[in-house]
């Protein structure tokens, strides 16, 4: 074909015919990735989100749960999938710490870091029947008693809800692995292996506790918050109860690496309107959860930083590989 100066000329406008033969994204359902149980506070804000992110796409948006792993086999189904913005997911906090504790060699280079969705504050939950009836008697009971005897759950060895239990442990001046940590796919089922007697504490985040709370078969003992939770108003925060420890969990919107631009842009753009609905701020803020939006360069921050303060405590709990 020759080129000449008419054709040349003829390309601003063929541009834009040439884009409009592209079909558009989406066309089809999105799959949202949770690497965690139906019901842990991972789902709760998928879910949430999910459905601002429906309604701003105009497709359905299915929510799948892929445990296992610690939230490998999860956040590598997200990593792995066909980067075409059809499969995301949310990642959580664990999998900054795969390389570190030796579990797979993933970590934030293999996801595609979008944004941080919300965070959730850990917490000390016991048993309704158990025989602490605030924070400072059961510190009393956890330095009187001997290491491992008290049993703790809520996520996999070196998983968040394990680091706000070592982290606890270590500012009352014990060893951090004070507490016995039984490995669990996600809040909700251990907070049913607390109900039953089958753990000692739940550390795991008071949100997902709400129910068992209200019910009367679970007590929240404090909370490793800044300040009281509005939806816990009542529960002290553990720098309340003299003790300097804060910990948050936290969730984020990531998807696998190579997404076009195009739909890397339009998927971003829908995601941050969706975060911004009314209708998926306010029943977030309603269950104690934090909503945050703080883009791909912050998040990629954020995750640097805290995957260098989470190796501290994993080497104190002698889990570090590397």
């Amino acid at each position: 074909m020759r080129v000449t100066r008419r054709s040349l000329a003829a390309l601003p406008a063929l541009i834009p015919a040439l884009a409009s033969a592209q079909p558009a994204w989406p066309t089809r359902p999105v799959t949202l990735v949770v690497p965690w149980a139906a019901g842990g506070g991972a789902d709760t804000v998928t879910r949430f989100f999910a459905q601002g992110l429906e309604r701003e796409l105009g497709q359905p948006v299915n929510v799948v749960n892929r445990t296992g792993g610690n939230g490998i086999t999860g956040h590598a189904a997200i990593a792995n999938a066909a980067p075409d913005g059809y499969t995301i997911g949310t990642g959580t906090s664990e999998f900054v710490n795969f390389r570190v504790l030796g579990l797979a060699d993933f970590g934030a280079e293999n996801l595609d870091l979008l944004s941080r969705l919300a965070t959730i504050p850990a917490g000390v939950t016991v048993q309704a029947s158990a025989p602490w009836r605030d924070f400072q008697a059961f510190a009393a009971a956890l330095k009187e008693g001997r290491r491992g005897q008290l049993t703790g759950s809520g996520v996999g060895p070196g998983g968040s809800w394990h680091l706000a239990a070592a982290g606890m442990t270590r500012a009352l001046g014990l060893e951090a692995d004070r507490i016995r940590w039984i490995p669990s796919v996600g809040g909700a089922p251990a907070l049913q292996d607390l109900v039953a007697g089958g753990l000692g504490v739940f550390t795991g985040s008071p949100v997902e506790a709400q129910s068992l709370a209200a019910a009367g078969r679970v007590r929240v003992l404090a909370v490793m918050a800044e300040a009281r939770m509005t939806t816990y108003p009542e529960v002290p925060t553990l720098r309340e109860c003299g003790l300097d420890w804060v910990y948050a969990n936290w969730f984020a919107l990531v998807g696998p690496r190579g997404i076009p631009a195009p739909v890397r842009a339009a998927l971003l753009a829908a995601a941050e309107r969706a975060h911004a609905r009314t209708d998926v701020q306010e029943p977030m803020r309603a269950r104690g959860i934090v909503p945050v939006w703080d883009g791909p360069e912050g998040f990629a921050r954020f995750a640097a930083g805290f995957g260098q303060t989470s190796a501290v405590l994993l080497r104190e709990l002698g889990l570090a590989k590397a």
